[in-house]
């Protein structure tokens, strides 16, 4: 149905101003910040128009009774038709007046440009201030919140749904989702850079010699180094036994030209044989003088790596220029990419230990907000904080919403929306006020007659 023609006043309800309301509401469109009318809105202004029509039946019925009682009376009947007239004057009067009382909130009863009438179009931005300020008075201060809050118990409803495994499982997944979506939507080169400029800036303003040493003194005292000798020396040896020819070849390589060649070779021999036998003693003997010395060179170095200003420049100047080359820096870059990989399929699976422990850690937390009273309390403390810092740092931005969405809605639009809201309540106002007026004109009558007689 045509949004209009459904608003239409039914016939014979308002006078001529109805008339002139329904042509307007055949042109006129809605206005930008106006109102759409839904189907509900569509069924309560017919049950407005069905409530007209009962309070207007009911007036033309009193008029109707008026006129046969007066009739009477001409014809000569004497007694009852004194009283029915009265009622159904006074009647009349009190359909009338709140007729018009009613009328008046929403249009000028009649066209007329009667004072204080069309209440709500003309005055619609008065009664959106006046709305915005006593929202902002009565609902927004921050003493009004926080009994509120204090009075739900927030905390302890909240322990209680946590506690729930099928809510905790809710929880995650809702966690899970949000967080892929917040991965999904960054782009991987601004994270990328913002996280190998994070990484270069930090490792470059932290001096790292110290730390370093600090970190080699406690190796070489707990003697953690060990198992690194040990497993050089290893290596060394195993080395020598499988590369014989390699090490005889480097010492009669650099002899001189003029020895005889038996001479060399035995001079390799020698040499080689003394290096295999000082690898298996550094492999096999712990308090080999030569791991002694290592263990001192650890020492001292971790001594220089803390106190020492020219070895702590050489480390940091080795520092900048690891830093600066271009595999670091893609090294850096890459990392976000790793991360966000792993995240995502993490969050993902179901069965992960990421979305586990974020399921464990609710359910925990919803046992012990219900269990703990200092818990829950300072739970509690903390959402009746954030919600008056909110309250009470944005209430003139909210009550100025409430004041300019009033401004912005068209006045006639606004008038129509609200009649069918509440229209159906206000036309009891004027069925009440024929039945009420005219028991009060029958009471009037009655007790004039009393009095006369």
């Amino acid at each position: 149905m045509d949004r209009f023609q459904a608003e239409r006043p039914a016939a014979g309800q308002g006078g001529p101003d109805a008339a002139r309301a329904d042509a307007a509401e055949r042109v006129m469109p809605p206005a930008p910040g106006g109102f759409t009318y839904s189907a509900a809105d569509e069924l309560k202004r017919r049950g407005v128009r069905r409530m007209k029509a009962l309070a207007a039946g009911l007036l033309l019925a009193v008029a109707l009774v008026y006129s046969l009682a007066r009739w009477a009376q001409t014809a000569g009947w004497t007694g009852w038709p004194g009283y029915v007239a009265a009622a159904a004057e006074a009647g009349m009067v009190g359909a009338l007046a709140d007729w018009f009382a009613v009328t008046a909130l929403f249009r000028r009863p009649m066209g007329l440009p009667i004072p204080h009438t069309a209440i709500i179009p003309t005055k619609k931005d008065q009664l959106g201030q006046s709305l915005g300020d006593f929202v902002g008075e009565n609902f927004l201060s921050g003493e009004v919140v926080r009994v509120r809050l204090r009075g739900v118990g927030i905390g302890s409803r909240l322990g209680a749904w946590l506690a729930e495994p099928a809510h905790a499982d809710r929880v995650t997944a809702e966690l899970a989702t949000a967080l892929r979506g917040a991965l999904t939507v960054l782009r991987d080169a601004d994270v990328q850079a913002v996280v190998g400029e994070a990484i270069t800036r930090r490792a470059e303003q932290a001096e790292i010699a110290p730390g370093i040493g600090t970190l080699l003194e406690k190796i070489v005292t707990d003697g953690g180094h060990r198992r690194v000798v040990d497993l050089v020396c290893a290596r060394a040896h195993d080395w020598l036994v499988a590369h014989s020819e390699s090490v005889m070849a480097a010492v009669t390589g650099g002899a001189p030209g003029w020895t005889p060649r038996f001479v060399d070779r035995k001079v390799g021999e020698r040499v080689y044989k003394e290096l295999l036998r000082f690898a298996t003693e550094m492999r096999d003997m712990p308090d080999h003088p030569a791991r002694g010395a290592v263990d001192r060179f650890l020492t001292d170095f971790s001594r220089d790596l803390r106190s020492d200003e020219d070895t702590r420049a050489r480390v940091e100047r080795l520092k900048s220029e690891v830093l600066g080359r271009a595999e670091v820096q893609d090294l850096i870059a890459s990392t976000w990419a790793s991360v966000r990989a792993m995240v995502v399929a993490a969050a993902e699976d179901e069965r992960s230990e990421l979305r586990l422990r974020a399921r464990a850690a609710i359910l925990s937390l919803g046992a012990r907000m219900s269990a703990d009273d200092r818990l829950r309390a300072k739970i509690d403390g903390w959402l009746e904080d954030a919600a008056v810092y909110v309250v009470t740092t944005y209430r003139d931005e909210i009550t100025l919403l409430i004041t300019d969405t009033v401004a912005s809605w068209d006045a006639e639009q606004t008038s129509r929306k609200i009649e069918a809201h509440i229209g159906r309540d206000l036309q009891f106002i004027r069925i009440n006020g024929t039945v009420v007026g005219a028991l009060a004109g029958l009471c009037i009558y009655t007790a004039s007659r009393l009095v006369g007689a």
